[in-house]
C-alpha cells in the first residue's frame, strides 16, 4: 500500500478518515494547521496500527502551503495512492456583514488550495496501478444558501470540479469521488459562528458522527463511486433540489439558516 494524504486531518471527518485508513494499513501524510493535534494523532495511530506517519502543520490559506507539501512528497519520494481534500470551513452571516478578507481566506482553502494540491499530487497518483481522490463538499452545494452564500458556492465548485475531473480521468487508474455530508457532529457550527440555540437544536436532529461519515465515504471511494451523500434524509433533500424551483429551495434554506 502507498501513502494517503489527508488535509484537515487533526479533527472531525478528516481525523476519522485518517484513522480508518491507518486501520486498513495505509501510511499517512497528515496536513492541518495544528501541529500539536497532528502530533498527538500521529503517535496514537502509529502505536495502534504500526503504520508510517508524516505530518505537516501548515495553514492552507497561506501562500506557499501547497509548495511545502509538494516539497515533502518529492524529498521523501512518497508513493501517494490516496488524496483526501478535506480541509475547509464555513462562515455564517450576511455577505456584507462578514469581512471580505475572511471570506477570501475561506474561498482559498475550500477551492483554490484543493485545486492546486490536486494538480501537484495527480502525477504521483498516476504512477500507481490504482489510486483515489476524495474531495469533501457539502449538502450545501446543491442549492444557494442565504447567510452561507459564499460557503455554499465554494462547495458547489468542489462538487462540479470533482465530477469534471472524474470524467477526464475515467480512462486512467485514478478514481475521483465527491463526498457531500450534511450536519455532522464536528466543530463546524462553532467555527462558522452559528451559535444560536435554534440552529444547534435543529442540527442535532440530523447530526451524523464523523466516524460514520468516514466509513460511508471510504466505502464509496474504494468502490469508485462518483458522488456520495451520507444519510437517507440528506440524500432525499439533495435529490429534491433537482426538481424544486430554485426560489423555493432558497427560501427553505434561508429559513433553516436564519
Amino acid at each position: 500500500m502507498g501513502y494517503a494524504l489527508v488535509t484537515g486531518a487533526s479533527k472531525g471527518i478528516g481525523k476519522a478518515i485518517a484513522t480508518r485508513l491507518a486501520k486498513q494499513g495505509y501510511d499517512l501524510l497528515l496536513i492541518a494547521r495544528s501541529e500539536n493535534l497532528l502530533g498527538d494523532l500521529s503517535k496514537e495511530l502509529q502505536e495502534k496500527y504500526k503504520v508510517k506517519i508524516l505530518i505537516i502543520g501548515v495553514d492552507l490559506s497561506t501562500d506557499g502551503a501547497v509548495d511545502q507539501i509538494s516539497r515533502k512528497i518529492e524529498s521523501e519520494q512518497l508513493p501517494i495512492q490516496i488524496l483526501v481534500n478535506n480541509a475547509g470551513y464555513g462562515l455564517w452571516g450576511r455577505f456584507d456583514t462578514l469581512t471580505l478578507s475572511e471570506q477570501e481566506a475561506m474561498m482559498r482553502i475550500n477551492t483554490f488550495t484543493m485545486v492546486r494540491l490536486t494538480y501537484h499530487v495527480l502525477p504521483y497518483l498516476k504512477k500507481q496501478p490504482a489510486s483515489y481522490i476524495l474531495n469533501v463538499s457539502s449538502t450545501a452545494a446543491y442549492q444557494a444558501v442565504p447567510t452561507l452564500a459564499v460557503y455554499a458556492a465554494s462547495k458547489a465548485f468542489v462538487l462540479h470540479f470533482t465530477r469534471g475531473l472524474r470524467y477526464e480521468l475515467k480512462d486512467s487508474g485514478v478514481s475521483v469521488t465527491c463526498l457531500s455530508p450534511g450536519p455532522t457532529d464536528t466543530n463546524f457550527m462553532n467555527a462558522a459562528g452559528m451559535h444560536t440555540e435554534k440552529m444547534i437544536q435543529r442540527a442535532a436532529k440530523f447530526n451524523m458522527t464523523p466516524d460514520k461519515v468516514a466509513s460511508i465515504a471510504l466505502k464509496a471511494m474504494f468502490k469508485g463511486k462518483s458522488e456520495i451523500v451520507p444519510g437517507f434524509i440528506n440524500r432525499i433533500s439533495t435529490w429534491l433540489t433537482s426538481f424544486a424551483p430554485k426560489s423555493l429551495t432558497e427560501k427553505i434554506a434561508a429559513g433553516l439558516y436564519d
